[in-house]
């Protein structure tokens, strides 16, 4: 058997072209200032669902975009799998950061004091540090839930990005934080349903972060 288009740039050139093709099938048409979040997420995924699966609210990529562009905004994920999903080269050309404090073992002995989770006192210190960060939720209900509190008692991050997958209290947090965020104004990302995981989530800030910096095409890179 002969294989092809095994460098990394042209595997991926041509699993967009594959999307793009199978998009077209369909009858289906991504609108262009979502499409390269929405197309980099199904590559990840192979999964086709989520093209009715993953919501935006108004101008969120743009306005995402442009914050990433000039610098300065850090990521707060839920999960050092996540993390470490984050391309560090594209961080570093637009002059962004990203961190995870789920490992810190002052995270797990605020959770246990509290009788939560370590995800939600994760998010709760990064509110306190990072409040006008980008939060990253692949993996914890619990993150959502305890961003939706704070976005009402009056923290405004950058945007949510909201896609953790499982059964219990996803689709419900998941719902929250989407209402939550267009009510208050706040760009989010969020995967209705039970679908999602670190490398979704990953995916979606890498798809914002080669936006920032015209890394699109994985020859600009």
């Amino acid at each position: 058997m002969e294989y092809k288009h095994i460098l990394p740039g042209d595997i991926e050139k041509t699993s967009m072209s594959i999307i793009e093709n199978e998009l077209a099938q369909r009858g289906i048409t991504i609108e262009e200032s979502v499409r390269p979040v929405m197309y980099r997420v199904i590559h990840t995924s192979a999964d086709f669902d989520y093209v009715q699966n993953l919501r935006f609210t108004d101008s969120a990529v743009e306005t995402a975009v442009g914050k990433l562009r000039a610098g300065g905004i850090t990521f707060i994920t839920d999960t050092n799998m996540a993390l470490s999903g984050i391309n560090k080269k594209a961080l570093g050309r637009t002059g962004n950061n990203a961190v995870c404090y789920m490992a810190e073992p002052d995270i797990a002995a605020a959770a246990k004091e509290k009788g939560t989770t370590r995800a939600a006192v994760s998010m709760e210190k990064g509110l306190a540090e990072y409040p006008e960060g980008i939060f990253v939720s692949g993996n914890a209900p619990t993150a959502l839930i305890t961003i939706s509190e704070m976005i009402r008692r009056g923290c405004r991050p950058t945007m949510v990005i909201g896609v953790p997958v499982g059964f219990v209290n996803v689709v419900e947090s998941k719902e929250e934080i989407l209402q939550v965020c267009e009510e208050y104004g706040i760009p989010a990302i969020v995967a209705l349903g039970r679908k999602g995981g670190s490398n979704v989530a990953a995916s979606i800030c890498n798809a914002l972060l080669y936006m920032a910096s015209d890394g699109v095409d994985p020859d600009k890179r």
